[in-house]
């Protein structure tokens, strides 16, 4: 029972140490152990694959009536049928297939990571990398990624609820428990994959991973990605029941009017299961998953990695980003440029975690005097970030405001392994969002040296005392509210500042009471370069952007001026103002505030509810452990890939890989790309359908033969669900996608233009190549003929709207060749249509004959007046959306 070794103990089991293994011993465990991971439901074989596309019954039933067509002598038809079957059966096949390697893809870049010492160092490997014996480092917010036993505790608490069902956080500790027979939930010196850590830090050697975990024995899945239908596929699968309905009314009734005119019964039986087969679109739900898997690929290339499916439709719908400032909106590389110590103010120079820069004041090189080292020193001491070298120069782990003071400390000539030898921490009260503030207590000789940083208006105020050049003194009430306003000029100037103080000879308890002001630091997160012209797409698109920070309003206030999110119609509130405001009066003023300062997590699920109830589609950002619910509360929530806790990464439904808002407008414009290439082949595949429908419903009708065979029909289906509905789902961007105001996520995809699209499209389709099929008959040609002009005609219409449909309001003579894919394949079906109509055997197989000069331009007039009804009908809309502004 690990829980009743001591730590040692268990690291000597463990054949480890407090410094980890070494990375040659943990890829040898690893070999012997195998992945940290549970087993993944067993995933759809080959096979499995392709009995789904069997799951039509029409596909069986029309194999069934080609094997009886053989049997009674119709050999080339049955063959030529089994044929298109088979090619329909691998097309559906290779679309499936495709489909679950998208999908596996995703699974593997939504893998977590952990912080595990490797040789010494910490190093962040995924999760599935840990073997029994490495030592994971803890922090708020973390995941825990496998079961381990705690070697020292820092106030940690952790979530057990997962594992236990306690629903408060759990105290844990180091120390060894005597009880053997302890249960799960009341072993502290133990933390469990699965669960997660709410507050403080620790470092634990793990004990067991993948199924010997406590998580494992309960087969609990961590870390997928959901695989359920979305929404827009909910909606796509009954819109196929409501067609088949319809296809097997149509299909009954052309059979009942064919045998009622004395046609033969297998014929009709074969050409009504063919209708079916034909009019019912299965290709459907494969082509939407391989354009969401797809767009989700291409979104993970721009840094925006989808966890979940629905969220893809959901980004076009957006129309307001709640943002963090920090690492979002700006670099995330803090970097202190002004420190104020008593009677002196300098500059810091340098850029992000390089720790090269000079101190100047006056424009003159400052030495390091006793005030700056004490300053630097403590600054140093209150932080737990590291900075290291690497190939590329160096990288800061850690909070990026505390990296900021080490990198400073550094550049200042403090040797940060001699401090902290020197000074070494025996105690600490965290920071937290709540108290703003955080203390570390260092032994120093034979005494204790307490060091805390925070925000000003919550340092000053317990600082009796300020360090000068000629030590330490009184700290009068008017020099107390100069640095106050010292720190509200610099924070309006776009810095954010930290006091800084210490407090000798103290314990925990009195830390943070009669401190010794050592000085103010004022630190610059600046905005991305990118930003800026991000936002202003997003402005353009109809989406608004509010920042949300936990700095200091005037800080606030000049990052997002120079981002232009502030006007003179804009407001910018305190968490305290939000804590004064009822429900109902943030929602009666919500579209006013464009940036929320010195707020609390808590206080971003208000700011999402007060938009949604103003009727709005929200998208959020969020980082830590108490950011889940807003997450989940919003639309889209967003979590940071870089800085983000695993909890608020598996509460968020996208991750930013490089935390960049310019990712968040780069998804929203693959989101909405998405949407319309869905839009664009459902075009294609119903407005073909419902000509067809027309076509033979109207030759029943009228009493004539059929214009098509069973064999052209199903040609005609391969072609429309094939490579040209493909083509369509990976169209490149329109370029005016984000000119137009956010979709409405209540209309669907049936869209009033689609819907005005698709049903005159298909009307005029019908009526066209009905009107071609009786003209032909009534001027004398034969059935042959005239079905050779008829089935001609539907493939040249396919043709244009497949060009036509690659936008609802652009003109198809605008960039009418930009989409390369839907070129080859339109040239490939081209192909196939001329090589039907001249091949002796092929048309003996598909019932055609070759056409003349004068049957092409009938055909091609009659294919080609499919142009200007679209183009018209495209231009009305147009007209329409510029009078609605």
């Amino acid at each position: 029972m690990w829980h009743a070794l001591d730590a040692d103990a268990a690291l000597k089991q463990l054949k480890s140490a407090r410094g980890g293994l070494s990375s040659s011993e943990a890829r040898r465990r690893l070999r012997k152990v195998g992945l940290n991971q549970l087993p993944e439901p067993p995933r759809p074989s080959a096979f499995a694959h392709l009995a789904d596309q069997f799951r039509n019954p029409l596909i069986p039933i029309l194999f069934l009536a080609a094997g009886l067509s053989a049997v009674l002598g119709q050999s080339l038809e049955a063959a030529t049928i089994v044929v298109i079957l088979v090619f329909c059966v691998g097309l559906g096949f290779f679309q499936e297939s495709r489909a679950e390697k998208a999908l596996q893809a995703l699974r593997e870049l939504a893998a977590p990571h952990a912080t595990v010492l490797r040789d010494g160092r910490p190093h962040v490997v995924s999760a599935r990398q840990l073997v029994p014996g490495d030592v994971v480092l803890l922090q708020a917010g973390d995941r825990v990624p496998a079961d381990a036993r705690l070697l020292e505790t820092h106030n940690l608490r952790a979530d057990e609820s997962p594992l236990t069902g306690e629903s408060e956080p759990v105290n844990k500790v180091s120390d060894a428990l005597a009880n053997r027979a302890l249960p799960v939930g009341d072993r502290r010196n133990l933390v469990h994959a699965g669960t997660a850590i709410t507050y403080g830090r620790a470092r634990g050697v793990v004990t067991a991973t993948g199924t010997e975990t406590e998580v494992g024995r309960l087969s609990v899945l961590l870390g997928s990605v959901e695989r359920g239908a979305t929404p827009l596929q909910a909606n796509l699968d009954r819109l196929g029941r409501v067609l088949a309905v319809l296809a097997a009314g149509v299909a009954v009734l052309v059979v009942a009017a064919g045998l009622h005119r004395g046609a033969d019964w297998l014929d009709m039986l074969l050409f009504g299961v063919a209708l079916g087969v034909a009019v019912v679109p299965e290709a459907l739900p494969a082509v939407v998953t391989i354009a969401l898997a797809a767009g989700v690929t291409r979104m993970a290339a721009r840094h925006a990695l989808v966890r979940k499916l629905p969220a893809v439709e959901t980004l076009g719908s957006v129309d307001v980003i709640c943002a963090d400032k920090t690492g979002t909106l700006t670099r995330d590389e803090m970097t202190l440029r002004r420190v104020v110590l008593a009677g002196h103010e300098l500059d810091v120079s340098g850029e992000g975690y390089a720790p090269d820069g000079d101190f100047t004041e006056r424009g003159h090189a400052v030495v390091l005097t006793d005030t700056l080292q004490a300053f630097l020193e403590a600054s140093a001491l209150a932080s737990d970030a590291r900075l290291l070298p690497t190939p590329d120069g160096w990288e800061a782990q850690g909070d990026p405001t505390e990296s900021a003071l080490v990198v400073a400390a550094v550049k200042g000539g403090i040797d940060l392994d001699a401090l902290h030898a020197a000074y070494p921490r025996v105690g600490e009260i965290p920071f937290s969002s709540e108290r703003k503030r955080m203390t570390t207590l260092h032994q120093a000789g034979e005494g204790r040296l307490a060091c805390t940083k925070g925000a000003p208006e919550v340092i000053l105020p317990a600082a009796t005392a300020v360090l000068t050049d000629g030590g330490e003194r009184a700290l009068s009430p008017g020099e107390r509210d100069s640095l106050l306003d010292e720190a509200r000029a610099m924070a309006e100037q776009g810095l954010r500042v930290i006091a800084v103080a210490r407090h000798r000879d103290t314990g925990l308890e009195a830390a943070e009471q009669e401190l010794c002001l050592l000085g103010l630091a004022g630190i610059q997160d600046p905005p991305r370069a990118e930003v800026a012209d991000a936002i202003a797409t997003c402005h353009k698109a109809g989406i608004r952007t509010v920042m949300i920070t936990g700095d200091h309003p005037g800080t606030a206030r000049a990052v997002a001026s120079e981002l232009g999110l502030l006007d003179s119609d804009t407001a910018v509130v305190t968490g305290a103002d939000l804590d004064a405001m009822s429900a109902d009066e943030l929602a009666a003023r919500v579209q006013q505030i464009g940036v929320y300062a010195r707020v609390a997590p808590e206080h971003k699920l208000r700011i999402v509810a007060a938009w949604q109830k103003a009727g709005c589609t929200v998208a959020m950002t969020g980082d830590g452990v108490n950011d889940a619910p807003a997450l989940r509360k919003a639309n889209v929530g967003i979590a940071m890939g870089r800085t983000g806790t695993e909890v608020s990464r598996e509460a968020a439904d996208m991750t930013l890989t490089d935390d960049n808002f310019a990712s968040i407008e780069a998804a929203i414009e693959e989101g909405r790309k998405i949407f319309d290439n869905i839009q664009k082949f459902l075009l294609l595949l119903l407005s073909t359908n419902l000509g067809e429908i027309g076509l033979i419903a109207g030759a029943t009708l009228v009493g004539a033969p059929l214009p098509l065979t069973a064999a052209q029909i199903l040609l005609v289906n391969l072609a429309t669900d094939g490579l040209p509905a493909i083509a369509l789902a990976v169209d490149p961007v329109e370029e005016d996608v984000m000119e137009r105001a956010p979709r409405n996520p209540q209309t669907g995809v049936f869209t009033r233009p689609v819907t005005l699209l698709l049903v005159l499209a298909g009307i005029w389709t019908g009526a066209v190549t009905l009107a071609l099929y009786l003209g032909a008959r009534a001027l004398g040609y034969s059935q042959a003929h005239a079905m050779t002009l008829t089935f001609s005609c539907l493939f040249l219409i396919e043709f244009i709207q497949a060009f036509c449909f690659r936008s609802q309001h652009v003109p198809v003579i605008r960039r009418p060749f930009a989409n390369g894919w839907l070129n080859l394949a339109v040239g490939s079906q081209v192909l196939l249509l001329l090589l039907l109509l001249y091949t002796p055997f092929l048309q003996r197989a598909f019932g055609t004959v070759a056409l003349g000069p004068a049957d092409w331009l009938l055909v091609g007039m009659t294919a080609g007046s499919i142009l200007p009804v679209i183009e018209l009908v495209k231009a009305s809309l147009r007209r329409q959306r510029r009078a609605a502004g």
